[in-house]
């Protein structure tokens, strides 16, 4: 039984993160045979790996069915970012605020941003195909940023929330990031959710959540809807809002 939750685990995680990276595209076919022998799994721990991925909203998975990679639509990016600025401009500030009354919360930030400084003069520096390839080290520092804000939210309420909706804002930030320019802009709007958090200044902290939000927003319906992407043709665009 423990090799198999073992074997379910990783077959889950190699999933999540071809879902997430789009090496699985929106509306793949997820064949519970095909990807059992490309993983060395049977299609139990395949099946409920799957079925996890469905409860987390990035498989559209019907028993009896083949599962497939949720869609991205526009109606749905727009749902989620409302979801989203009802929920991180409020933990930035509770993070702030918390900040300010104990210098331990702020360490982590302190580091983060330290480390997207040096990214920032090192990023610069680079040619357009050096910086193409260069992204992967500032999704780590964002990444880094969420997952800190998440531990240091004082509502568990919001921070279980915030973190349960990880996996779908990771799989689209591949989108909002789709050049030097927006990668830059999003910099800029992290180092300002930063500072004011470092600086334990709540109203600030949540003014630069809520404004990196509506940026990345626009970035990615922008994306959708320029139809600029590899992965367009599997994209729902809809535009009843």
């Amino acid at each position: 039984m423990a090799r198999a939750t073992g074997k379910s685990e990783a077959v889950y995680e190699r999933l999540k993160g071809d879902i997430e990276s789009l090496r699985l595209r929106p509306g793949a076919k997820l064949s519970e045979v095909q990807l059992g022998e490309e993983l060395g799994a049977s299609r139990t721990p395949v099946r409920e790996a799957i079925r996890r991925l469905a409860g987390e909203g990035l498989v559209d998975f019907v028993p009896g069915e083949v599962a497939r990679v949720a869609a991205i639509s526009l109606g749905g990016v727009r749902a989620l970012f409302e979801f989203r600025m009802l929920l991180e401009p409020r933990a930035a500030a509770s993070v702030a605020t918390a900040g300010a009354a104990d210098e331990r919360v702020l360490v982590p930030f302190r580091e983060l941003l330290g480390r997207l400084e040096e990214f920032d003069e090192s990023f610069r520096a680079l040619d357009a195909a050096a910086q193409a390839r260069s992204f992967q080290r500032f999704y780590e520092v964002t990444e880094g940023f969420d997952q800190e804000v998440i531990a240091a939210c004082r509502n568990p309420y919001l921070a279980r929330t915030i973190r349960d909706l990880r996996s779908q804002t990771v799989r689209l930030r591949h989108l909002s990031h789709s050049g030097p320019r927006r990668m830059l802009t999003s910099l800029e709007e992290h180092r300002a959710m930063l500072k004011a958090i470092t600086q334990g200044d709540a109203q600030a902290a949540e003014a630069a959540s809520r404004h990196h939000l509506a940026q990345t927003s626009q970035a990615l319906i922008d994306s959708l809807t320029g139809q600029d992407l590899a992965i367009g043709v599997d994209i729902q665009v809809d535009v009843a809002r």
